[in-house]
């Protein structure tokens, strides 16, 4: 018996930019809640890194819409390193992946308990 379903060849392949902004976003949240940090705590996250003052005007949008229309990406962020998900982020070369490891990143220190004045280095 099959442990995963395999995937139909005849459906594209959805990828992570191609996904409803809140629908990562909400798991982002869960990700924090389950550790007892807060919804406000990634908020401050993610308004630090990508310069969006209102994350609620993002209805509608891609994940790679939230990635590629950012304000201001954070010039920090180049000093978000470690691994997310078996990935050394400061070793992607696709600037957008980068830019979604270091949000997922910055998330995962969040849930694991840092404080939000390392976490924003």
């Amino acid at each position: 018996m099959a442990l995963y379903k395999e995937r139909n060849p005849l459906v594209p392949r959805k990828t992570i930019f191609d996904m409803p902004f809140f629908k990562v976003y909400e798991a982002l949240v869960k990700k924090a809640e389950k550790k007892g940090r807060t919804k406000a705590e990634v908020d401050e996250i993610t308004r630090w890194l990508t310069g969006y003052s209102d994350l609620d005007n993002l209805n509608g949008k891609t994940y790679g819409e939230f990635i590629a229309g950012a304000p201001s990406w954070n010039p920090r962020s180049e000093y978000i390193t470690g691994k997310i998900c078996g990935v050394q982020v400061e070793t992607i070369e696709d600037p957008a992946m980068k830019k979604v490891r270091q949000l997922d990143k910055l998330v995962d220190e969040l849930a694991k308990g840092r404080s939000m004045e390392k976490i924003k280095r």
